[in-house]
């Protein structure tokens, strides 16, 4: 296992550590519904330094990231970011990540700890361009600053104006006193905030200085457990359970990253796949009653068929109810439709609901 830079500051603040994507990574550290609670309430930190970070550069750069991607990257500014994912060529998803528009000519890619090595061979078999590609993961760090007190609790470690960085946008500048630090308005819970990516030489620095500023404020380290928690009250997909090399954009839900305005891998059969509409789509479900539905649990009809599979479900800190997202036959895809799902011997009734669960 790999460790990021912080890892014995985890060890030292108490955090479970736990093998996550090739990484020792901290799960939790005062428990899951807490963590959780601390980012919807107010401010959390996050280490998410297992993530990759690809930079393509130069004149060929956007016609590789075109080429590659499902959304439409030539709308990008210097400052904004975009998400967008990487089809393969039988339907499915090599890959999702942001692509941020750096300066001309250089754009960063950030994509899933589990894949780097799978998404650079890939990009790379594709590059017949002459882009320049440098892989950059083992150098850089990654943390995020998340919930409704961010920008009022780091605001006193930057010189730039937080409220003004809208979202899916960057700045490269001072933060918690180090230079050419990239402030970015993303993140994955749902509650606001921002992310910083540093050097592994300057996170420890960043860390603590986060952490002292926020302290007023209440913040504290989260682990990855409420990371996931925050991201499924959203709904938003997680590579290897809602979304894979078997499941298309737009059965995911995702066709609203998939410009069909330019040619990119496997993009004359996703446009059909869209125009005629798809065999099964994923949906988000609500228990009825008490259970919690877990990965890999069968979603059956009322006579108890299967027809479909839980990809990602947990009980949902904010709402006290069980909650999950997978994939079923496009008529059973409505809103407010009726399924089960199968935990251990029992179906349990549940309701299609439309997204976010956490309003």
């Amino acid at each position: 296992m790999k460790n990021t830079a912080l890892t014995e500051t985890h060890k030292a603040l108490g955090a479970k550590i736990v093998p996550f994507a090739g990484y020792n990574m901290p799960v939790q550290y005062e428990g899951v519904n807490a963590e959780h609670e601390t980012v919807r309430r107010s401010v959390g930190l996050f280490d998410v330094s297992h993530m990759g970070e690809f930079l393509i550069e130069g004149e060929h750069a956007l016609e590789l990231i075109q080429k590659v991607s499902s959304n439409d990257a030539s709308k990008l500014t210097i400052g904004k970011a975009q998400y967008s994912c990487l089809p393969n060529n039988d339907g499915g998803i090599v890959d999702d990540l942001i692509i941020y528009k750096i300066k001309e000519d250089t754009y960063l890619l950030v994509v899933n700890a589990s894949n780097i090595e799978k998404d650079w061979n890939w990009i790379s078999s594709k590059n017949d361009v002459g882009a320049t590609m440098r892989d950059l993961s083992e150098d850089y760090s990654l943390l995020a600053i998340q919930g409704p007190k961010a920008i009022e609790a780091m605001q006193s470690i930057t010189s730039h104006d937080l409220s003004a960085i809208k979202f899916y946008n960057f700045i490269v500048g001072d933060f918690a006193g180090i230079e050419h630090v990239i402030i970015s308005a993303t993140g994955y819970t749902g509650s606001g905030g921002f992310e910083i990516y540093c050097k592994n030489s300057e996170v420890k620095q960043i860390w603590d200085k986060v952490l002292e500023a926020g302290a007023d404020f209440g913040i504290k380290p989260i682990g990855l457990a409420a990371r996931d928690t925050l991201r499924l009250e959203m709904g938003y997909c997680l590579y290897g359970n809602d979304i894979d090399d078997t499941t298309s954009p737009i059965e995911a839900g995702l066709g609203w990253i998939t410009k069909f305005t330019k040619d990119f891998t496997n993009s004359e059969a996703l446009k059909t796949e869209k125009e005629h509409g798809p065999q099964r789509k994923l949906i988000a479900f609500e228990l009825d009653e008490r259970g919690i539905p877990r990965h890999g649990y069968d979603i059956v009809d009322g006579q108890g068929k299967t027809i479909g599979v839980v990809t990602s479900g947990t009980m949902s800190p904010s709402l006290g109810k069980g909650i999950g997202l997978g994939y079923v036959p496009t008529v059973f895809a409505d809103v407010n439709s009726k399924i089960n799902i199968q935990i251990r011997k029992k179906a349990i009734p549940a309701t299609v609901v439309k997204l976010p669960f956490y309003k």
